[in-house]
């Protein structure tokens, strides 16, 4: 009993005697089990044919942990329901966004931190009202009340905001010729909307407060188009990239503040996670890790200043490493060129365009060139009949499309990338989210408190226990 005591003294001793943080970065990989890091990481040793892990920037600072994610009402938690508890401390039931069970609006790290003077940025790589950014700034009792949440992020004062757009930039209901657009309602609440990066280079010098998005405005149901940027595996030279928008939000923090917080979500994780689609998952992964760059160059640059955190809301899609004998082949993935949605609308293109004229070679061409099929992956002639049949099936009106949470997917098209990722060794459990703990890595000022197995509620008033 004494030595609890002893311990318990110490922790408290840690928590409150660091130095001060000025900037404080924290990443959240939405859908980032442990399992979708190590899984990039052996991906990336496999290109260079060795059996062993090539570090991600996050897994080498010096301090890790795991987090247990279950929400207030279900063991498993949907994402609104963990940004709540990541951006506040508190749980809530799922599908909650920012307010406790019974109604009442939590405080935020950002809305703490904005009330004492600090500059803040919330960025992500879907849009700017998703679940996860709105956690920091929203309170509402439906995390899919895009154009309420978006008011709120207007009415927030933050500094900089970067995503891919407004998912709604209008009432769903009841619209009428008198609604705003949410343009219209950030410009007037003084925001410079900028799209793209080059523009925000253009535009940022005079602007009071700052939006980043990619280059058009609007909503589409077509998930890719326009409520997130695209995938790193799909990304054009051109395209914004969440790297450009953090780099662009240190800058614009830094001229204009002498303290900083930023959020940073790697949003297209989870959307990827949710297809099963391994490859696409690990190029996202990959991505934030590069975003992740900036703050550490940051970081070396102020480190007795700076902390950074990088964590997950929840683990998603039950990701398995194994599924037969004890090997993997992921590097059998580099064979993939495009994700599985944008493979899916590829050959749901084709069929509209050439009808009952569409061929299976057609087909097999394009499952050639995006996936490898039939070169560098070979079928047995179980998996190539499977396939045929599938697009037999198809021609015969029979689409068979796969649901998602984000999306509609060809049937032909889900079941390639399945037989790729049952190739390279790896399994889902679920099309869902998961229980399985995630992991949370840390460096600089306070970094110490994150260590070891913890509920997600300790992490954002560890965060806070260093900005007083």
């Amino acid at each position: 009993m004494k030595r609890i005591v002893f311990s318990l003294f110490l922790a408290v001793w840690a928590v409150t005697g660091f130095a001060q943080a000025k900037y404080i970065f924290y990443f959240i990989g939405d859908g980032m089990g442990q399992n979708q890091v190590l899984t990039t990481e052996m991906y990336r040793a496999e290109l260079e044919g060795q059996i062993n892990r090539r570090p991600l920037i996050m897994t080498q600072f010096p301090v890790s942990g795991q987090v247990v994610t279950f929400s207030r009402s279900n063991g498993i938690t949907d994402s609104s329901a963990a940004g709540t508890c990541l951006a506040s401390g508190e749980k809530t039931k799922n599908g909650t966004l920012g307010l406790r069970p019974d109604g009442t609006p939590v405080v935020t790290i950002a809305e703490r931190l904005k009330k004492k003077g600090w500059g803040i940025g919330i960025m992500t790589s879907v849009s700017i009202d998703h679940a996860t950014p709105a956690a920091f700034y929203a309170h509402v009792d439906r995390r899919n009340e895009y154009y309420k949440i978006g008011t709120q992020l207007a009415e927030s004062d933050f500094d900089f905001f970067g995503g891919a757009t407004f998912y709604q930039p209008y009432p769903k209901e009841n619209r009428t010729d008198k609604d705003k657009s949410l343009y219209e309602i950030v410009r007037e609440r003084d925001y410079t909307i900028a799209h793209g990066y080059q523009e925000y280079l253009d535009r940022n010098r005079g602007a009071k407060k700052m939006i980043l998005i990619q280059e058009h405005e609007g909503h589409s149901d077509d998930y890719e188009g326009k409520g997130m940027i695209p995938y790193r595996i799909d990304r054009k030279p051109n395209e914004l990239t969440l790297t450009q928008i953090t780099k662009a939000s240190i800058d614009f923090l830094s001229q204009r503040y002498d303290h900083f917080f930023m959020m940073v979500e790697g949003g297209a994780i989870d959307w990827a996670c949710h297809s099963n689609d391994a490859a696409t998952v690990m190029q996202d992964v990959i991505d934030m890790d590069e975003a992740l760059r900036e703050a550490y160059e940051f970081y070396l640059r102020h480190p007795d200043e700076t902390l950074i955190v990088v964590t997950a809301d929840h683990e998603t899609g039950g990701l398995g490493m194994g599924n037969s004998d004890y090997t993997l082949n992921l590097q059998i993935l580099q064979n993939q060129k495009i994700s599985l949605f944008q493979l899916s609308t590829l050959i749901k293109k084709m069929h509209d365009e050439k009808g009952k004229k569409l061929k299976w070679a057609d087909v097999k061409q394009v499952l050639t060139e995006k996936l490898g099929f039939y070169g560098a992956v070979q079928l047995t002639k179980e998996e190539d009949k499977a396939l045929q049949d599938l697009f037999k099936q198809t021609m015969k009106g029979k689409k068979g499309d796969v649901k998602t949470l984000y999306a509609s997917i060809d049937g032909l098209a889900s079941a390639a990338v399945g037989l790729l990722n049952e190739k390279s060794k790896l399994g889902w459990t679920t099309g869902a989210h998961s229980a399985a703990a995630v992991p949370i890595y840390a460096i600089g000022v306070g970094a110490e408190q994150f260590t070891g197995w913890q509920d997600n509620t300790v992490i954002a008033p560890k965060i806070m226990q260093v900005t007083k």
